[in-house]
C-alpha cells in the first residue's frame, strides 16, 4: 500500500536507515547496561545496579519507539541479534569488568549513541520530518544526561 504522509519513498528510506541504525546501538547498549545491572559487584553495588536498572529500563521503551517510527515510515524495524550486531558500533566485551569499568563502558557506548543520532539528523531535516527529528532529539537529551552522570562517577 502507498504511504502519504508528506515525506518522499527515497526520504523515507534514508531517514529509516539512519533511526536503524540508531536501533542497533541501543539495542546494544540496552544488552550492555542490562548485563551489567545484573552482574555488578563491589562497594558501589546498591547504586550502580540501582542506576544501570534505569537506564535499561529506559532503553527498551525507547527501543520500541524507534522500531515503531521506522515502520510508520514504512520500512521494517531490524529485529535480529546478528542485524543489530552488523550494524551496530557500540560492541560487546568479553567477560565481567569491575564496576568503573563498566561505567567507563556504558558512558563510551553512551556517546556512540549521541554520535548515531547526530548522523541521522540530516536526512530528517532533508525530508521534513519532524516526528523523527523530536525523537532524535529526545534520545539526545536521554543520552547526554546519561554520559554527564556516568562521567561524573569516573572523573
Amino acid at each position: 500500500m502507498d504511504i502519504h504522509i508528506g515525506i518522499t519513498e527515497e526520504n523515507r528510506k534514508a531517514i529509516a536507515e539512519g533511526l536503524s541504525a540508531l536501533l542497533s546501538d541501543s539495542y546494544m547498549l540496552y544488552l550492555k547496561t542490562h548485563n551489567y545491572h545484573w552482574n555488578v559487584t563491589g562497594p558501589h553495588f546498591h547504586s550502580l545496579h540501582q542506576m544501570f536498572e534505569e537506564q535499561y529500563t529506559e532503553l527498551a521503551t525507547a527501543i520500541d519507539e524507534i522500531a515503531e517510527r521506522i515502520r510508520a515510515l514504512g520500512e521494517f524495524a531490524p529485529g535480529t541479534f546478528m542485524a543489530y550486531s552488523k550494524m551496530a558500533k557500540v560492541k560487546e566485551e568479553e567477560g565481567v569488568p569491575e564496576a568503573l569499568e563498566m561505567v567507563r563502558n556504558l558512558l563510551e557506548a553512551n556517546e556512540q549513541v549521541i554520535s548515531t543520532a547526530r548522523a541521522a539528523l540530516p536526512a530528517c531535516e532533508e525530508g521534513d520530518d519532524e516526528a523523527s527529528l523530536d525523537l532524535l532529539t529526545q534520545r539526545l537529551q536521554v543520552h547526554s544526561k546519561t554520559a554527564w552522570m556516568l562521567r561524573s562517577i569516573v572523573s
